[in-house]
């Protein structure tokens, strides 16, 4: 990676782009406004949501890299580097950015809910495309907020301004979940080669030298972030893929049991340290231990 700016607050981005100061925390920016603009690359340190109208830029995330097209959303995190490095080149760019600095949500029920909010945690191909009213939604709420920050400053705009960005992460949220309805089919492919995957762990051994295997694990072969791959899995199956791991690995004990196994015996070969771990899963899942799980067998 080149050069890297960093964007210790909300000011830095909006000085290299040209939008004049108008709240210490908040800069929202109307590319059409300021354009053309030059690229950079970033470390934030404050949060971001960004999304063009036009634009056909090949931009970094992270490790990896997106063909960044109209309509989509991309949205940053303090920690994380996005962009393209400044190569001098200035481009024409319509869409908007918001970024706001962690310090603005401090003492609000906001400032631990933005942890719920998982696409801050997506991989940059994991972004959110939009549909045309939907990004007339956010275009919407962009204008609000700007005009907010360039009024008075009185004891409540902050407050306001919470509660803008807050229902800009909630529509965000609620296109990701459309998003996620609309690719059901590519959802569902997902999935298979999820379940694939986890039977392979097993019917490979894996979990004698890996041990239990982790929702990380599969999102990685999968090339997904767990994130994503977590909600993805979520709108699927309504269940968490913790939770159909578990499912998966119980009904593997059961089988085993069934064949006479001990509890132990069944535990390690499944990658538990403790048997009673799996007892404890077990009861979790099934309401009973898996000695009274062999006790019912015998009853039959």
């Amino acid at each position: 990676m080149g050069k890297i700016q960093k964007v210790k607050n909300v000011g830095d981005y909006g000085r290299y782009v040209g939008v004049p100061d108008s709240h210490p925390l908040v800069c929202v920016v109307d590319y059409a406004a300021v354009s053309p603009v030059r690229h950079s690359l970033n470390n934030y340190s404050v949060y971001g949501i960004f999304f063009h109208e036009e634009a056909d830029i090949d931009l970094k995330y992270g490790c990896g890299k997106y063909d960044y097209k109209k309509g989509t959303v991309i949205c940053v995190a303090p920690g994380q580097i996005g962009g393209k490095e400044d190569n001098g080149e200035r481009v024409n760019l319509t869409g908007w950015a918001l970024l706001f600095h962690p310090d603005l949500l401090q003492g609000t029920p906001l400032e631990k809910a933005i942890k719920e909010y998982s696409f801050f945690d997506y991989r940059i191909n994991e972004a959110l495309h939009m549909t045309d009213q939907e990004h007339d939604v956010l275009v919407s709420l962009m204008r609000q907020i700007q005009a907010e920050t360039e009024g008075r400053r009185d004891p409540v705009q902050d407050a306001i301004l919470v509660d803008y960005i807050g229902l800009v992460l909630n529509f965000c949220q609620r296109f990701y979940h459309r998003q996620f309805l609309t690719r059901r089919l590519e959802n569902s492919d997902t999935l298979v080669k999820f379940d694939r995957l986890l039977r392979d762990y097993f019917d490979e051994n894996r979990q004698l030298s890996l041990g239990l295997p982790t929702v990380q694990y599969f999102a990685d072969r999968l090339c997904m972030s767990a994130n994503y791959f977590g909600d993805l899995i979520k709108k699927t199956t309504g269940d968490t893929a913790g939770t159909y791991i578990r499912q998966y690995i119980i009904q593997r004990a059961k089988n085993a049991l069934t064949t006479g196994a001990g509890v132990a015996q069944v535990a390690y070969g499944l990658g538990f340290g403790y048997p009673q771990h799996l007892s404890k899963m077990f009861k979790k899942l099934t309401g009973m231990t898996p000695s009274e799980y062999c006790e019912s067998l015998r009853k039959r």
